[in-house]
């Protein structure tokens, strides 16, 4: 993947700086509600997200997902958390609907300061919401020299294998470790073939989805991404397991690790699972997603020097990437080189916005008349 390459694939979009982008949506969930203190948290895990070329979890869900469920009632601007549990190395927390990314960071603080003093840390959350990208958690965790695992349950889009009917959310299950390299290993991935965010990113750009990623009631593939959204909306649809539909590809690998995201983002911590995360109560109207996490921290220092395990950890992904190459490939990667790389490649540019998010920024900023010019003005 050369920069070149890759900028090219953003040619019919803008370009906003980080700084800018990130001082924009502070600004505006300051003005829809959000204590100053946590605007700063909430947009860091966003543009965390934009800056490693995550783009179904950034600026664009900032509106339909956060922006849109405060105006909507169904998600708390202010954020309280009440401690349910708290021993020595575990603790669970109760996020009353508010900002998930300001319960999650508090939660895995929480998990490395345990971990710290014992070793290992859990805490589980229950009522919480959306809480941007995982890998923003495990990378927390790395940073401070541990092993960090997080996972949470969502509205329900996936169908268990063999069936068609959305049950499971896109349930990530995400790791991240310090290696000796100028990037940590981060696996941040749904347990699905594809998450919703990414249908959403792919109807952005208008492009069509790849067969195997969302199944019709009646078998079918769907390609078309709007379709495809609103066909899960209506319960016409699902999305796949990792490894596809039925076995013989693996899904049902997908589709177990998917379930015990589930469990342990709703049993540890007596919370909301399955259709009860869908977002609409029995009449139809919209009502909360009172979603589950958890966080593992793991300080390798109680098990060997850092210094030996993030040297040991460097060698296993160079020699991964020196292996012989399949036929017609140049290179190959281990987990979270592709975002350190996208984060090298944007760092001068920005974030590419395409035309919808332009329009999107747009109405936010003459809502809450702030004072922004942007480049497609």
């Amino acid at each position: 993947m050369d920069k070149e390459t890759y900028l090219k694939q953003y040619e019919s979009c803008k370009w906003v700086a980080f700084d800018e982008l990130e001082k924009f949506m502070q600004e505006v969930l300051v003005k829809i509600g959000v204590p100053a203190t946590d605007a700063p948290i909430i947009s860091d895990v966003l543009i965390t997200s934009d800056k490693r070329g995550i783009d179904s979890h950034g600026i664009g869900r900032f509106k339909s997902i956060y922006i849109d469920r405060i105006d909507d009632k169904i998600l708390n601007p202010i954020t309280k958390i009440d401690s349910i549990r708290d021993n020595k190395t575990v603790a669970v927390l109760d996020g009353n609907n508010g900002m998930g990314m300001v319960v999650s960071k508090h939660a895995m603080n929480l998990a490395i300061s345990k971990a710290k003093e014992f070793g290992m840390g859990m805490v589980a959350v229950r009522n919480s919401t959306h809480y941007g990208i995982a890998g923003y958690y495990a990378l927390m965790a790395a940073k401070a020299g541990m092993i960090g695992i997080t996972g949470t349950n969502a509205r329900p889009s996936v169908a268990p294998t063999f069936g068609s009917e959305g049950m499971l959310g896109t349930n990530p299950l995400t790791i991240g470790f310090p290696t000796d390299e100028e990037f940590p290993f981060i696996l941040d991935c749904a347990t699905s073939a594809q998450q919703r965010g990414k249908i959403e990113s792919y109807s952005r750009m208008g492009k069509s989805i790849p067969e195997g990623w969302v199944v019709s009631a009646n078998g079918g593939t769907i390609t078309d991404p709007d379709k495809a959204l609103a066909e899960i909306l209506a319960g016409n649809a699902a999305c796949l397991p990792i490894g596809g539909a039925g076995d013989e590809n693996g899904g049902h690998k997908g589709y177990g690790y998917s379930v015990f995201v589930e469990v342990m983002s709703a049993a540890l911590q007596q919370g909301a699972f399955l259709k009860a995360l869908s977002g609409f109560g029995p009449d139809g109207s919209k009502i909360s997603y009172p979603l589950g996490h958890f966080f593992l921290a793991i300080d390798v220092s109680f098990f060997t020097e850092r210094e030996s395990f993030e040297k040991i950890s460097g060698e296993i992904m160079r020699d991964l990437r020196a292996s012989r190459k399949a036929v017609g490939e140049d290179r190959i990667y281990t987990a979270g080189e592709k975002e350190y790389l996208a984060q090298q490649f944007r760092s001068e540019k920005g974030c590419p916005v395409p035309l919808a998010l332009q329009k999107q920024m747009t109405e936010l900023r003459d809502r809450f008349e702030l004072d922004y010019k942007f480049e497609w003005d």
